[in-house]
């Protein structure tokens, strides 16, 4: 069923419709359910245990979950949209994101009540997995009558991009496209090549071609000083101005005593492999081996500098057994061919950690205490990320 393009102003009618009003959370706030949370994600800051206990910010959502049997006070207006969708071939669905807002902290003994309504609809939108809109919805959330925090989740309503028999005869290194769309899609759902006149030579790719673009890492208040010293190429820790402790990756607040206060500073970009992992995909146009080369700055643009680590960022850097940036790549994977490289949590120089890739060794020479060196690898034109080249002699 190929997706209708229904009017913005059809869904643009939803939003501000309420899915649930004065909803009553089915527990009050309580300890149990912190000491689980916390034992589940290895959190033992002192503030969520003893007589004077608060619940981590981020349980937030969980104390108004309605659990398997669900709430039974929801208005329609949520599943009226949904049905909208599907009615015009958006039957797929996906979590994008959420954001959470917290205004005073939640202790034992709160009963929550909360509302929810449609904030958004976007206009429609072209992905990787298909046509569709982005659809938010807004909670807000009080404690004992008071506001205590407001929880925003955004999903993707969409048709599943189709691969069509005229994708399928494309050459090598062209994306599928959806009928309407011109939007590359993942070549992991690249079928056999199969020649229809076995004497006619392929067709190489055109070279103005645009090459797909990895996808941005997402910037906000909380992180937005950490690329902006990624793009000068500083790798910025923050240190609390209260008790010293430095923290990465970056968060509105200390970890250790609660301060809002902090500082920056410089990394030197010194490093070890404190841990690390192989990833094997299918091929992807915006992470092929080829790009990286292509893709790769000028020599001195890659002079290992100060720096910090970014927040999670996604697995961008070049395959591990690249050569170095300007030098040939002769054994470089095809530009269609699988890429495996090796993500390591990387322990600074300074005690923190990062998540990034290491390069500069082949992918199964990465070994745990593996001194690494920062660089950063330009993506594209705008795009910048901190990667961590294995230091000389560091693979024996």
């Amino acid at each position: 069923m190929s997706a209708v393009r229904l009017t913005y102003e059809q869904l643009k009618a939803y939003e501000g419709r309420s899915t649930s009003a004065a909803a009553v959370g089915k527990d009050p706030v309580n300890e149990p359910m912190i000491r689980h949370w916390c034992e589940a994600v290895g959190d033992t800051n002192p503030a969520y245990q003893g007589p004077d206990a608060i619940a981590p910010p981020t349980m937030l959502q969980a104390w108004t979950m309605g659990g398997l049997s669900g709430h039974t006070d929801r208005s329609g207006a949520y599943d009226e949209l949904s049905g909208l969708l599907d009615g015009a071939g958006y039957t797929s669905i996906v979590a994008t994101d959420c954001e959470q807002e917290y205004l005073r902290p939640l202790r034992p003994g709160d009963r929550i009540t909360f509302d929810a309504v449609i904030e958004s609809v976007s206009e429609r939108k072209t992905t990787k997995l298909g046509t569709g809109y982005f659809i938010t919805t807004r909670m807000d959330i009080r404690a004992d009558g008071e506001r205590a925090g407001t929880h925003r989740f955004r999903v993707l309503k969409y048709a599943p991009a189709v691969r069509t028999r005229e994708a399928a005869a494309r050459t090598p290194g062209a994306a599928a496209r959806t009928p309407e769309e011109t939007a590359e899609r993942p070549q992991a759902y690249r079928q056999p090549q199969v020649p229809q006149r076995p004497s006619a030579p392929q067709q190489p790719q055109a070279p103005d071609q645009p090459r797909a673009r990895r996808p941005r890492p997402v910037i906000n208040r909380d992180n937005a000083g950490f690329w902006e010293g990624v793009r000068g190429h500083r790798l910025l820790i923050q240190r609390c101005t209260g008790c010293r402790t430095l923290r990465f990756p970056w968060l509105p607040g200390c970890n250790a005593c609660g301060s809002a206060e902090w500082e920056t500073v410089e990394a030197s970009g010194a490093g070890t492999v404190f841990s690390y992992v192989v990833m094997h995909h299918p091929p992807f146009p915006a992470f092929t081996a080829s790009e990286h080369g292509t893709a790769a700055p000028p020599p001195e643009a890659h002079a290992p500098r100060p720096h910090a680590g970014a927040p999670g960022p996604a697995p961008d850097a070049p395959a591990p057994d690249a050569p170095a940036p300007g030098a040939p790549a002769p054994d470089a994977p095809a530009p269609d061919g699988p890429t495996p490289y090796a993500v390591g949590l990387i322990e600074l120089a300074e005690g923190v950690r990062i998540v990034s890739n290491v390069i500069g060794v082949p992918y199964d020479k990465v070994r745990i205490g593996m001194p690494v060196r920062l660089e950063f690898l330009r993506v594209d034109e705008e795009l910048e990320l901190p990667v961590f080249r294995a230091a000389e002699g560091g693979e024996g």
